[in-house]
């Protein structure tokens, strides 16, 4: 079931909403656990058992993981058990997801050696990697006792399983929501009243810009290598920078929306990523939920900054080809990862992550990091390297050959001129970020911003969503 299908816009929402607008305030946590269960469900079929399994696990080792200020003669005994469920829940991820990548790469191995070796195709679980960090970060807060384990299972299937974020995000850590899930809020007409507005937008962003332009991206990065061009390879890179931030941003509205509505505030995810002036600044504000996973439970516990700039270095790669490799089991995605590793080491190492706030220089170094992210994303969309390198190369080398025929015929007048709104709406200065302002701002330009998603731009949205001229999430694949 995704935001954008009809049977969960027009009855599985409003029904979920419903219950939980009219039920006593008790009654929330059940109600959204069982309704993210079957929307789950919906879509993942027998792998909710999978889910559920590993729910039951991590919730039972959680109050053993507790710290004894009083007593720490159980320290020993915490840490092989936090490191028997992390290892438990990464193994869960590794085999469903990286499996089959891993024994095609022996596969390769054995047949240039002239022997043979089978290949395990295994389908990978919905929301796997999203579910698999909410579990690693809810037991490694308690045991550093940030936080207090639940003893509620139906307030840890909530924190879990919630629909708005269990398939594709925001990554909500378990100190961020911890104090939240007891069920005391009583302004739900009010949490309604600001989230709608937010889930809008993203359907805006999602359904009328992102979906619109996709079979334009899709026929660039279609093109075969012989018949690829300067001006085809331009075009597809741009599209999908343009179509994979407003379908994932816009996924996040949604999912942040939802959750106000649902009486939380998930973590933003977005803050106009492409406005950044460096690469550093850019991982500020994309998947900002992601960058502080990692940052959280990989490079301050490797140890971040310190220990000079060596141990920066190895840590900033370890953290950037894992970053990569989350994303998919692919060689392309390494490289996207190890490609951001590498261009943070070398801002850190010659001083540029420290860009200039205005004038010509801030202007040239955001476009030079703008274009570098666009070469970065041509990695993680295409198919294989061979595809990537020889896109990227036609990008280096200017010809005169223009577009393919199929992707002419793909590039309509409507989805130009999508195409170059979504460039102008990137291209606005970095301030201020457009889903919390429609969110929480009173302002008159808020206002009206409000007024133009819930009249024009839910109604266009809604016809398309209609006729069935939707896709799902890009985010849903990893």
């Amino acid at each position: 079931m995704s935001f954008v299908s009809p049977l969960f816009l027009w009855y599985f929402m409003p029904a979920v909403l419903v219950a939980v607008l009219v039920c006593p305030r008790s009654w929330r946590n059940g109600i959204i656990a069982v309704g993210s269960l079957i929307f789950y469900a919906s879509g993942a079929g027998v792998f909710t058992l999978l889910l559920l399994a590993c729910m039951v696990l991590n919730f039972l080792a959680g109050p053993h993981l507790e710290p004894n200020e009083w007593d720490r003669s159980g320290d020993a005994r915490r840490r092989v058990l936090l490191l028997c469920v992390i290892g438990f829940n990464v193994g869960m991820l590794v085999v469903w997801k990286y499996a089959g990548f891993a024994t095609e790469q022996i596969a390769w191995f054995a047949q240039a050696l002239g022997g043979d070796f089978p290949i395990v195709q295994l389908a990978l679980p919905i929301g796997i990697s999203f579910y698999t960090f909410h579990h690693i970060s809810y037991v490694v807060d308690i045991y550093r006792g940030e936080r207090q384990a639940l003893r509620n299972p139906v307030s840890f299937a909530t924190y879990i399983s919630m629909f708005p974020q269990l398939v594709a995000g925001p990554i909500v850590r378990y100190r961020e929501i911890a104090d939240q899930l007891p069920q005391h809020r009583s302004h739900r007409l009010d949490d309604i009243a600001a989230g709608f507005p937010r889930f809008a937008l993203g359907l805006c962003k999602k359904t009328i810009i992102a979906d619109s332009i996709s079979p334009m991206v899709d026929a660039c990065f279609s093109t075969p290598p012989g018949d690829m061009t300067f001006a085809v390879a331009w075009l597809g890179a741009l599209g999908y920078t343009l179509q994979l931030f407003f379908d994932f941003s816009g996924y996040s509205d949604m999912a942040i929306g939802l959750g106000r509505m649902l009486g939380f505030r998930l973590p933003e995810n977005f803050a106009r990523p492409y406005s950044s002036v460096t690469i550093t600044e850019f991982w500020r504000r994309w998947h900002m939920s992601l960058s502080r996973w990692f940052r959280d439970y990989v490079y301050i516990p490797l140890g971040g900054n310190r220990g000079g700039a060596g141990k920066t270095y190895r840590n900033l790669c370890i953290v950037f080809v894992l970053t990569g490799f989350w994303h998919g089991a692919d060689w392309t995605f390494l490289v996207w990862g190890a490609f951001h590793g590498a261009l943070l080491i070398i801002e850190r190492a010659f001083g540029w992550d420290q860009a200039p706030s205005a004038g010509l220089a801030m202007i040239a170094r955001r476009a030079l990091t703008f274009v570098l992210v666009v070469f970065g994303w041509v990695f993680f969309k295409s198919a294989d390297l061979t595809r990537a390198l020889n896109m990227i190369g036609h990008m280096l080398m200017p010809d005169f050959n223009g577009l393919t025929d199929v992707v002419e015929s793909a590039l309509t007048n409507q989805r130009l001129v999508l195409l170059l709104i979504a460039l102008v709406v990137v291209f606005l200065p970095a301030h201020p970020v457009t889903g919390p302002l429609l969110e929480s701002s009173r302002s008159k330009p808020a206002t009206g911003l409000r007024i133009a998603v819930m009249t024009v731009g839910l109604v266009y949205a809604s016809i398309l969503v209609a006729t069935g001229t939707f896709s799902p999430f890009l985010y849903y694949q990893f």
